[in-house]
């Protein structure tokens, strides 16, 4: 400007530019009239926010997300002292402390400050094995767990599948381990939450129960018995006990259970049935043949 001055140079003025004065939309003049300041960003956070969510929930990462919020907490509240230093677990015979914790939800990255008690409580409770539990959370790092397990009571066998069940009927092991071989064995639909009541009153009689390999519930009505050498055993529907009975006498006094048989049906309150081998049948018949035989030549 100094050199144009000397120089007696005139500034030239820059041309001032053309403003559209034309008045904008009339619903955009309302939104500015009534919407509250920053309305515009606020909306905009709330898209974004809106847009992450639902690509988390179509990726299928809430999980993820959730437990990446729970561990940033967790992380936190140990960092402050509420880390779970100590664990007491009382009441466990089948499960071991590596399995509760499991079931629980507890882990080395579980802190005792966010540790929802009800819900380690009832995770426990879903599992077969256990049926009660109670959580305490002493302060600032000890937790106590102390569970009531169900007993394994018998074998519980259908349609070609072995389970092990609790007295009540409840599934305990979809399976059967080598610790379980010598719990009585109960075969049938219905049996898991019959067996109980039967095989308390075939304790009873421990010259039938001795013998038993397997109770097998017929019908959903009644229940037949298969000896270990094989024997066949078809209880009535009714007055079971007194069946029993007459099977314990009959083997002590008689060796029912050491004959050549193979069924005893007790079906009918008035008779008692059996069926014989097939050999024994066979030696029977040559019996009354030669009992004909010198009957004949007697006559004659």
């Amino acid at each position: 400007m100094l050199l144009r001055e000397r120089l007696g140079l005139r500034a030239r003025v820059p041309a001032r530019p053309v403003i559209d004065r034309t008045p904008p939309n009339r619903l955009i003049l309302l939104l500015e009239r009534y919407l509250p300041n920053r309305t515009g960003v606020a909306l905009t956070v709330l898209i974004l926010l809106g847009s992450t969510t639902l690509g988390v929930v179509k990726g299928g990462h809430v999980d993820e997300l959730v437990g990446a919020l729970s561990d940033a907490r967790n992380a936190l509240a140990n960092s402050a002292g509420f880390r779970i230093t100590t664990v007491a677990i009382n009441g466990r015979k089948q499960l071991s402390q590596d399995e509760v914790l499991a079931v629980g939800g507890v882990n080395g990255r579980s802190s005792l400050l966010f540790l929802d008690a009800a819900t380690v409580r009832d995770k426990l409770k879903a599992n077969a094995w256990i049926s009660d539990a109670t959580i305490l959370k002493l302060y600032p790092g000890r937790l106590q767990i102390d569970i009531v397990e169900r007993s394994a009571f018998a074998l519980w066998q259908q349609d070609g599948r072995l389970s092990v069940i609790a007295d009540d009927g409840a599934v305990l092991e979809p399976y059967m381990s080598r610790r379980f071989v010598s719990l009585p064995l109960v075969v049938g639909k219905g049996a898991d939450t019959r067996a109980r009541d039967f095989l308390a009153l075939l304790d009873r009689y421990p010259q039938v129960r001795s013998q038993t390999k397997a109770a097998i519930y017929v019908g959903e009505r009644r229940w037949n018995l298969r000896l270990k050498d094989g024997l066949d055993i078809r209880l009535p529907e009714n007055d079971v006990g007194n069946a029993l009975a007459v099977l314990s006498k009959l083997d002590k006094e008689e060796r029912l259970f050491s004959r050549d048989i193979t069924v005893v049906d007790m079906r009918l309150p008035d008779r008692l049935t059996v069926q014989l081998s097939e050999d024994a049948g066979k030696a029977r018949d040559e019996l009354f043949k030669d009992k004909k035989t010198k009957k004949k030549a007697g006559d004659a």
